[in-house]
């Protein structure tokens, strides 16, 4: 589990295709000292397990799904990637719950910068429109942002100057594809919903039953 508050934004170092899976290096400034074979980082909002840890550089297994379903069959050598490390139990939750589970690949549709402030919008399938609401959460190449507005085929987030210099939307342009979470309630939210039961649906007793009220 992750918080969207990205701690590094790292450089892939190599990025080796072995037939439908591949290995990932990323070369990184966090504390490898704290960091230990099969820990959790989010590299670009992907949940990926560290394989190998040298001086600078992390390894992670990428699996043919992860390729299949994000961003990732575009790296190369040269890119940045936002990192955060898994979320400890204990620490502050500045950001929202980030499972490092993407749900699509967007596209940045446009920027424009207003008093400093950059306003990004961005188009999904519409399928995923969805899970988004007008100031809910949503996670971005695992950096969590605020949704502004909604349509059914996209939607808008704010970012402040310090996001968007700190982690890699600063070198996205119109066209560029990203990962993107939506906000994990929405999804239980509408299991619930759902009479998958015969005589079950969402009612005040459900949402009461399963932690919500």
């Amino acid at each position: 589990m992750f918080t969207g508050l990205i701690e590094d934004v790292g450089t892939v170092a190599s990025f080796r295709h072995g037939g439908p899976a591949a290995v990932l290096g990323v070369s990184t400034s966090l504390p490898m000292g704290e960091i230990a074979l099969g820990d959790s980082v989010a590299v670009n909002g992907i949940c990926l397990t560290v394989t190998n840890i040298g001086s600078t550089v992390l390894t992670f297994d990428v699996s043919p799904e992860t390729l299949s379903k994000s961003t990732f069959a575009s790296l190369k050598t040269g890119s940045k990637v936002n990192l955060e490390r898994a979320l400890r139990l204990g620490d502050r939750l500045g950001g929202h719950m980030v499972t490092g589970h993407v749900d699509c690949c967007g596209m940045l549709a446009r920027i424009e910068q207003i008093s400093g402030y950059h306003v990004l919008a961005f188009t999904l399938p519409t399928q995923f429109s969805r899970y988004l609401v007008k100031k809910g959460s949503v996670a971005i190449d695992g950096i969590s942002l605020t949704v502004n507005e909604v349509s059914g085929e996209g939607f808008t987030v704010t970012v402040i100057p310090h996001s968007f210099a700190k982690t890699t939307l600063a070198k996205l342009a119109p066209g560029a594809a990203v990962n993107i979470e939506t906000d994990i309630l929405g999804k239980y939210i509408e299991r619930l919903a759902q009479p998958w039961r015969e005589g079950t649906g969402l009612s005040m007793h459900t949402l009461a039953e399963n932690g919500f009220m």
